[in-house]
């Protein structure tokens, strides 16, 4: 990073160096030997041309320029300088402190600073300012939004993981002290069924992991042909000894007509999977969850419906976060992680697809999963239409 801006720097010094050559050459005489072919407008023309190399090498850094002269004056600022200070789309806030840095800058001071403008849309600027050898100074505008935002969800996910395993942990400690000075063995086989129980949910929470860390930095899903249907049933066939367990019944809507999608067929089971999974944690004892799928355009809609209790309309825009959980005692109780659905999240934009929620308070919830429908080239058809 400090070669890149070293980098930057140099670049930029050499167009204001290059720029105030020009502009002093104008003002005094500067005695140079050259060759008799050489005139003044043959000079003069390789100055320009080297300016506007030189202009437009920096016009296509991803980094904002702005350099200005000993006087203060702007000298060159640069396209994306321009997206977001004092030409096009003007920022007040971003403008007043690349000024402020460069003024400093111009009193010999280097300042860098991170400028974080809520929005919305949020956005993240890193605004460095520094003097330049010949005189003058160059201020550098950095997007660093997506770099910020990933190092912000690194960090709450780092938080949350530390949460999630401590209190299993914790709990384990206590009851192995507690099971330790116990002699009457009812208690001693209670303490040791809660041991095992706080044991499965720590390896449910790094088997998720697991899944959500593949899934998110496992690259590019594969993009093989998949049927929708068996999709389903494999993600149903998951999830039965679950739902046997709550008395729930899973169907699967019969397809109109069978349907296969373009994608990762690991992925796109553990996706429904998990929509299943979390239909039957949360639908009441003797009730049913229908799965579906149909042609929605070029993507095919899978659909998991419930009959539960629902979503408050508060928590609708939350319940796809890492760790978000609508009831957190009853997650606890039916060995939820606060991952499933974050993984849907993930598998659905890998796969360039979408997925959301629609819900009714005691009424149940519907989860849709968009996913890019496969569509066969018919080598036939391709060559009659050439």
């Amino acid at each position: 990073m400090n070669f890149f801006l070293g980098l930057l720097t140099g670049l930029a010094a050499g167009v204001v160096s290059y720029l105030l050559f020009v502009s002093s050459s104008r003002k005094s005489v500067v005695v140079i030997p050259v060759a008799p072919a050489e005139t003044d407008e043959s000079k003069e023309a390789v100055n320009v041309e080297w300016l506007l190399l030189i202009r437009d090498a920096v016009n296509s850094l991803s980094v904002g320029v702005v350099v200005v002269g000993t006087d203060g004056k702007v000298i060159f600022r640069n396209k994306l300088a321009e997206s977001v200070t004092g030409v096009v789309h003007s920022d007040v806030l971003v403008e007043e402190v690349v000024e402020q840095h460069l003024t400093a800058a111009l009193n010999g001071e280097t300042k860098r600073q991170v400028l974080d403008l809520f929005g919305p849309p949020r956005r993240v600027f890193s605004v460095s300012a520094t003097p330049l050898l010949i005189g003058g100074a160059v201020a550098m505008i950095e997007d660093i939004t997506e770099r910020y935002l990933v190092d912000a969800v690194r960090t709450d996910f780092v938080a949350n993981i530390s949460h999630e395993l401590k209190t299993p942990v914790g709990a384990l400690a206590v009851l192995a002290e507690a099971l330790s000075q116990e002699d009457d063995l009812d208690i001693i086989h209670r303490l040791s069924d809660k041991m095992v129980d706080e044991a499965i949910r720590v390896g449910r929470t790094i088997d998720d992991l697991l899944e959500l860390s593949r899934i998110e930095f496992g690259g590019e899903a594969v993009k093989d042909e998949v049927d929708a249907g068996a999709i389903i049933s494999e993600s149903i066939s998951r999830v039965s000894p679950l739902a046997s367990t709550h008395s729930i019944k899973v169907a699967m809507i019969e397809l109109a007509t069978p349907l296969k999608v373009v994608g990762d067929r690991r992925q796109l089971v553990s996706a429904i999977g998990n929509l299943v999974e979390n239909a039957v944690k949360y639908s009441e004892v003797g009730s049913a969850v229908e799965v579906s799928a149909q042609a929605d355009g070029d993507s095919v809609e899978f659909t998991v419906k419930d009959f539960g209790l629902g979503i408050p309309s508060r928590d609708l825009d939350r319940v796809f976060e890492r760790f978000y959980r609508v009831d957190r005692a009853r997650s606890r109780d039916t060995g939820g992680t606060g991952l499933g659905l974050a993984i849907v999240r993930h598998v659905a934009n890998n796969h360039g697809g979408d997925v959301s929620v629609t819900s009714i308070e005691g009424e149940g919830s519907t989860f849709s999963l968009k996913i890019p429908k496969f569509v066969s080239r018919n080598p036939m058809t391709m060559r009659e239409s050439s």
